[in-house]
């Protein structure tokens, strides 16, 4: 994976001593707390319900095993030993202590670390495939395209005030696993007929208030113009999007004003200037990022492994987890191993500084010490030799990390919600909780199959609610919780945005609805349909029916809101 280089360092450790000093004014009433705002938020720091947050990046989600060392170190010294995992890869930690956020900052600059442009009005943190570089539906790795935007992105001078928040991801492979239709822009790698590797680019694309999917930008684009072409679009954006209403500020807004055919003309017009300048991409300067993700030293092993079959014929557990949590391997002999961090009873995304160090050290052991963070929020170990995965198996279940429920009901998308969240309406763990409690039997999950559950606990949609099978999404009702329901969402190259199904419900009935849902689509499946094709071919209205038959009216209990830090959540 990447690692800094003298310039890298120097830029991380410069911004922590201006961190330390702007602090360490505002601690002597030298910065009032409106003058320090902009200032820690460009550092990653928020004011939520009970305190700060901040939130740490991991660039396309890589890291180290000594960095996530660092992590569970920096959690268990500096706040309640847990951290967050993100839907962009990113970690937060929800209870640091104001005044100590500057050592944090330094803590993690010493392990090539940083919270930079984790908020604000800026390119946030680039995100791809949690198997790139081993998915064997991969045309390439996307990771090296990852390092170029973030090293472009990363105190750009021009685009550090944008309108709005802007995010980016990118794809290489055939299944969109960086649901990149959700982004500002989508960039998916592939192939002109000379066998020429580009970009095809959409834009527009977000989730919040509007939910939008991207639009096609452009079909085809030389690697060597990628970062002309994305300061052209990002240009046209900084002076044509909106500043005067925060909810109308995203670039997907002014993609739909203008049109896309508009906005391509302008894009193109602004281009025309940039085109073959100093932002043009050598082969040389691609090669020598690319030479960072060499794959490691893998071995010629057998495929598949003779113990591992036996292992799985003799232990239904360990099947079961195999057949939910390990992945196939572009390289024969190995696996990638999705670690859960949904088990019973845990936010999802939520990880120990006891697990973290559990995780490290199975990476040291079996993955040649590194590790990725999904866009589902869970953990992965891409490069397990099969022989392997049964020791891996039985470590991670002692840390409550093998939970077999991967890409199943309870592996669901959650946001902190109104339990930390100023911005939150509603409280989404304990109705993930709910949900997982009413669908524990792993029997009854597996025969339900592939299906996605997310829940934002507002309008911001940290949660990805829209493009979920079935979305919740906490409201507020004159101060009350209430959820509502969306169907027919989901990810991939098949991108779509769910429907409500009607009034929202209250908490106590959330888990009856799911039941529901879930009962039409057992009653009216055909043999191999998924969830999502049974309501793509009957419809909302069966499942709307069931969803409100014999509706429990019992009141919810009331909920007090505190003032929101309305930022760039």
């Amino acid at each position: 994976m990447y690692r800094y280089d003298s310039t890298d360092q120097q830029i991380i450790d410069q911004r922590v001593a201006q961190y330390r000093d702007q602090m360490a004014r505002h601690l002597a009433g030298e910065l009032s707390t409106d003058e320090l705002r902009p200032l820690r938020l460009q550092n990653g720091l928020y004011i939520q319900r009970h305190g700060p947050m901040l939130r740490i990046a991991i660039p396309y989600g890589m890291l180290l095993a000594a960095q996530l060392r660092k992590l569970a170190e920096i959690s268990r010294r500096y706040d309640r030993g847990v951290g967050h995992f993100t839907t962009r890869q990113n970690m937060q930690l929800n209870w640091p202590q104001f005044e100590e956020t500057p050592e944090i900052l330094a803590e993690l600059a010493s392990v090539e670390m940083h919270a930079v442009q984790t908020s604000g009005n800026c390119v946030r943190n680039i995100t791809t495939d949690q198997f790139a570089g081993v998915a064997p539906d991969e045309l390439t790795d996307p990771r090296p395209y990852c390092e170029l935007l973030r090293q472009w992105s990363t105190f750009h001078p021009e685009f550090a005030f944008l309108p709005r928040k802007f995010k980016i991801a990118v794809n290489a492979a055939a299944q969109d696993r960086a649901v990149i239709r959700a982004h500002d822009i989508g960039l998916d790698l592939v192939s002109d007929d000379n066998g020429e590797i580009g970009c095809r680019v959409l834009v527009g694309g977000g989730l919040g208030r509007t939910p939008m999917l991207g639009k096609l930008l452009r079909e085809f684009l030389p690697r060597r113009h990628l970062l002309s072409y994305l300061d052209a679009i990002l240009r046209v954006y900084n002076r044509y999007g909106r500043r005067d209403n925060m909810y109308k500020a995203r670039i997907k807004i002014l993609v739909q004003a203008l049109g896309i055919e508009e906005f391509a003309r302008q894009v193109e017009e602004e281009w025309s200037h940039l085109r073959d300048g100093p932002t043009t991409v050598p082969d040389e300067e691609f090669a020598r990022i690319a030479q960072h993700f060499a794959p490691p030293p893998w071995e010629t092993l057998p495929s598949p492994d003779p113990a591992h079959l036996t292992r799985i014929e003799a232990d239904r557990a360990f099947a079961s987890w195999v057949r939910r949590c390990v992945h196939a391997h572009r390289t024969p002999g190995y696996a990638a191993v999705t670690l859960s961090l949904k088990a019973p009873g845990v936010a999802p995304g939520d990880i120990t500084d006891g697990q973290m160090i559990a995780v490290a050290e199975l990476a040291e052991r079996f993955s040649f010490g590194e590790l990725r963070v999904t866009h589902e929020q869970n953990v992965v170990l891409a490069d397990v030799r099969q022989r392997d995965l049964y020791e891996v198996w039985q470590i991670a279940r002692s840390h409550r990390l093998a939970t077999a429920n991967i890409g199943l009901l309870t592996d669901m998308i959650c946001c902190p919600g109104g339990d930390l969240c100023a911005l939150a309406n509603a409280r989404s763990i304990p109705i993930a909780t709910a949900v997982h409690d009413s669908f524990d039997d792993l029997d009854y999950l597996y025969d339900i199959g592939d299906i996605s559950l997310n829940i934002s606990g507002c309008m911001n949609s940290c949660g990805h609610h829209h493009v979920a099978n079935i979305g919740i999404l906490g409201v507020d009702k004159n101060d009350e919780e209430w959820y509502q329901i969306t169907i027919g969402g989901q990810q991939g190259k098949e991108a779509a945005i769910g429907k409500v199904i009607g009034p929202s419900f209250y908490a106590q009935e959330v888990p009856q609805v799911i039941a529901a849902l879930i009962a039409v689509y057992l009653e009216q499946r055909t043999p191999s349909e998924r969830f999502i094709d049974t309501l793509q071919r009957i419809g909302i209205e069966p499942f709307k029916a069931r969803a409100y038959a014999g509706r429990d009216r019992r009141r919810p209990a009331r909920v007090d809101h505190r003032e929101s830090e309305v930022v760039n959540a």
